[in-house]
């Protein structure tokens, strides 16, 4: 096959960290309060206007607290799980990795009783309509590692008992979240935005505020994760006074993505961008008659985690490691060719490609990298038949 010419501006597809916005330089990080204190008048009065421009373009209602963690969306999602359950039974779904990840630390570290726990395999989702609104629910809205999301929130009841926790790193900004059906939400920012990693956002709503203040844990719990004091919440937190020291680099870069999804028309146009550039995928996928989505339900189907399976004869018929093996060289080629960084599916998925499809992504640049990899799945295709 002709290997071809045109070639992605931006040959940054990983799906964390992400793709910088259209147009970013360093020079967007040259405000940057560096050297100065994070506690200082104008070092909070940075990290709170992060948060209310966090409130503005995710359409935050005015009474749900935003605060700043540390640790990544990882950190975030840990602090609420420690902080927030135990307090009534709990469902917790998983679909992939990360919220695999959430099950075992809520069966076999926090060894909560009255654990009920929804499975399904990667490119699948559970059954929603199981659970039970009287218990607390555990849930990733996005599957980063699968690319399937929950598809909205009308299976969770508006009248619900327990808390709902949402794992929504790689929905933020890309997908509508029904504020009035969560409870306690987190992201971080390298996702959808493209900002810089270690730091994650914790949303909370009123009810989660009341858990927090009127519930406390059996088991202690580390400063990071310490949001009461006095069987209050420390409302310092979620006016930009952060636990430990933020980077004030990685501030201004989120501050910078935020200040760029606002002026190009917010929360709509995020959506729209990674809607277009999953219909890209979709119209090659369509024409392409080896391969496919890992997710065959188009309800559930990621518009930022897109992950795709290739299902020709020749393919299908190889071992485990074979398979691997061609998604190695696949994705090796184009890295080669600096073209396509970072593909691949991720280590525990089935074998597979993953292409972000998130709001920084321009979608010429996905159009441009579909004959790159049709070429290298011809030419790893050639070199490992040969081989054998």
């Amino acid at each position: 096959m002709t290997k071809p010419t045109a070639r992605p501006k931006n040959p940054n597809f990983s799906s964390g960290p992400c793709a910088k916005r259209p147009n970013w330089t360093i020079e967007s990080l040259k405000d940057s309060l560096v050297g100065r204190s994070h506690r200082g008048k104008e070092g909070k009065q940075r990290l709170k206007d992060v948060i209310e421009k966090t409130r503005a373009v995710l359409g935050v209602p005015a009474d749900y607290k935003i605060g700043i963690l540390p640790a990544s969306d990882t950190g975030a999602f840990e602090c609420i799980m420690w902080t927030l359950l135990g307090a009534r039974p709990v469902d917790v779904l998983a679909w992939e990795s990360f919220s695999e990840g959430w099950v075992t630390d809520i069966v076999k570290q926090l060894k909560l009783p009255n654990v009920r726990t929804f499975t399904a395999d990667y490119g699948k989702i559970t059954d929603l309509s199981q659970v039970d609104n009287n218990s607390d629910i555990v849930f990733c809205w996005n599957g980063t590692t699968s690319g399937v999301c929950v598809p909205n929130g009308n299976w969770i009841a508006a009248d619900r008992q327990g808390l709902t926790l949402c794992d929504a790193t790689s929905a933020a900004f890309a997908m509508d979240l029904p504020w009035d059906k969560l409870d306690a939400t987190t992201f971080s920012w390298q996702k959808v935005l493209g900002g810089e990693a270690q730091h994650g956002i914790l949303i909370l709503s009123p009810r989660a505020v009341e858990r927090l203040e009127t519930y406390k844990p059996a088991w202690p719990l580390p400063k990071i994760f310490r949001l009461t004091k006095g069987g209050k919440l420390i409302d310092g937190i979620f006016q930009g006074e952060t636990i430990n020291t933020p980077s004030m680099i990685c501030v201004e870069d989120y501050r910078d993505a935020l200040d760029w999804a606002a002026s190009i028309g917010g929360l709509p146009a995020l959506k729209k961008r990674a809607q277009q550039n999953l219909a890209a995928v979709t119209a090659w996928v369509a024409k392409t008659p080896w391969i496919s989505f890992l997710a065959e339900d188009v309800a559930v189907r990621s518009n930022t985690s897109i992950c795709l399976v290739i299902k020709d004869a020749w393919f299908t018929a190889q071992t485990g490691d074979q398979q691997q093996a061609v998604i190695k060289g696949l994705a090796g080629a184009l890295e080669k060719e600096g073209v396509a960084f970072d593909i691949a599916g991720y280590r525990d998925a089935p074998a597979g490609l993953r292409l972000w499809g998130g709001a920084t992504v321009e979608t010429a640049d996905l159009e441009a990298l579909f004959p790159w990899i049709e070429w290298a799945y011809a030419e790893t295709k050639t070199k490992l038949s040969s081989a054998a």
